[in-house]
């Protein structure tokens, strides 16, 4: 992804550098070559050569550009688990995400990390928008998934005598988890996802405390991507899911919903970072009844989001990290609407608005690996930066609202908002 070849000015805004400092009410930014060379009160801003390009805020919002912690740039309004396998090829789905990526950027979103990719399409979408190819976030990759068989994720009856080649690999035993996490190292994955356990959306079989992997699997999933530096994470909702997750040496923990005393105290020892993925529980039992979910779903979705909030309060509270994000690309939970997660948290967890966006930043760095690249403003780093007309602190909401995003920078260009010109169109081949 190019950098910019100019200077930045970013004046006249509130600057919330995601460490969770304190605003500054009166801040500047100053990116050079598309790293930061200053962030900080406007009085201390260093004398400007007089070909800096201004960007002035009219008193807005100036964070670091948003991480999307567990994105699937492949689900498109999924309605129906067909919808997952077996109902489109590779070539459509491949185009389905850039249309995802794009919009993710436009969301504000600078980077994101793969939660699973149908086809390990993530790989090449992650080239694609380093070369400049099409806008997108950042990305740390994942590609298909791993679940046990008769687990979550492996819905087709052995009557069709189909797989699940698309979406995940199935697995039984060490040995066949040992081969598909081989198959991810070929194909250049850099994050692992399994299903651990089952899940609100399959109450009859899968539910939400229900074991979908032994920890035999677990652990060959752990030695054989941490062997090839490779990290690994899993679907936990189940208190012994999360438990064996964490004593097998996964990375992070996706949702983290049932978090008992011991499996916290397993989480903070290692400092792994979780993310609740909450909104799509919240998401599901206010629209579910217009996408045919039963009200058994609906009622173990209420289950999972009562559940997944203390939790979170739990490990924030007693000093873990959370990541914000996760799930969006369901009919009742679609792309776009990313920055709900992050109200929700307000709202409804009550984390303060600051805590918030230091989870959706500076945390969001952490979990992709990234923190010396991005996620705060801090001088050296890249100038991935969010440019918000208005005070995002006293409402976090104005993060949903892309019409109030003055500019979306990668790397001290400016790819979306308002201030930002048309991506321009590809007029020869560079390749």
């Amino acid at each position: 992804m190019k950098l910019s070849k100019g200077t930045i000015l970013v004046r006249n805004c509130q600057l919330i550098d995601g460490t969770g400092a304190a605003p500054i009410p009166d801040g500047a930014l100053v990116a050079q070559h598309g790293r930061i060379t200053y962030a900080g009160p406007a009085a201390g801003l260093p004398p400007m050569a007089p070909d800096v390009e201004i960007l002035d805020a009219g008193g807005g919002t100036l964070l670091p550009g948003l991480v999307e912690a567990h994105f699937h740039a492949t689900y498109f309004n999924i309605a129906a688990l067909e919808d997952l396998d077996i109902k489109y090829p590779v070539e459509y789905v491949s185009m389905l995400s850039s249309v995802n990526a794009r919009l993710a950027l436009e969301c504000g979103y600078t980077a994101a990390r793969s939660g699973g990719c149908l086809f390990n399409v993530d790989v090449w979408l992650k080239r694609a928008i380093e070369e400049d190819l099409l806008p997108g976030p950042r990305l740390a990759t994942s590609g298909r998934e791993i679940c046990s068989a008769g687990g979550l994720m492996d819905w087709n009856p052995e009557f069709r005598k189909i797989g699940m080649e698309g979406l995940v690999f199935i697995i039984n035993g060490a040995e066949d988890a040992r081969r598909a996490v081989r198959a991810l190292v070929k194909d250049g994955i850099e994050w692992v996802k399994t299903y651990p356990t089952g899940d609100a959306a399959s109450p009859d079989i899968n539910d939400h405390h229900t074991l979908c992997m032994t920890f035999e699997e677990m652990h060959a999933v752990v030695a054989t991507a941490h062997n090839h530096k490779l990290k690994v994470t899993g679907h936990c909702r189940a208190t012994q899911g999360i438990k064996n997750a964490l004593r097998a040496g996964y990375d992070t923990i996706e949702h983290g919903t049932f978090m008992d005393a011991e499996a916290l105290d397993l989480l903070l020892e290692r400092d792994v970072p979780c993310i609740p993925a909450l909104y799509f529980e919240k998401a599901s039992i206010e629209h579910g009844p217009t996408f045919g979910l039963s009200q058994t779903v609906i009622d173990g979705h209420k289950e999972t989001l009562e559940g997944g909030i203390e939790s979170a309060r739990l490990i924030l509270r007693a000093g873990g990290r959370l990541g914000m994000g996760g799930d969006y690309g369901f009919g009742w939970n679609p792309h776009g609407d990313y920055a709900r997660e992050l109200t929700f948290f307000v709202k409804d967890v009550g984390l303060t608005p600051l805590e918030v966006i230091t989870c959706a930043t500076k945390t969001g760095a952490e979990i992709m690996g990234r923190s010396a690249d991005f996620g705060t403003l801090e001088v050296g780093k890249l100038a991935d930066l969010l440019l918000v007309d208005g005070d995002v602190l006293a409402d976090i909401s104005l993060l949903e609202d892309r019409t109030k995003f003055l500019a979306v920078i990668q790397g001290g260009v400016l790819k979306a908002g308002r201030l930002a010109p048309p991506f321009p169109t590809i007029v020869k081949s560079e390749l």
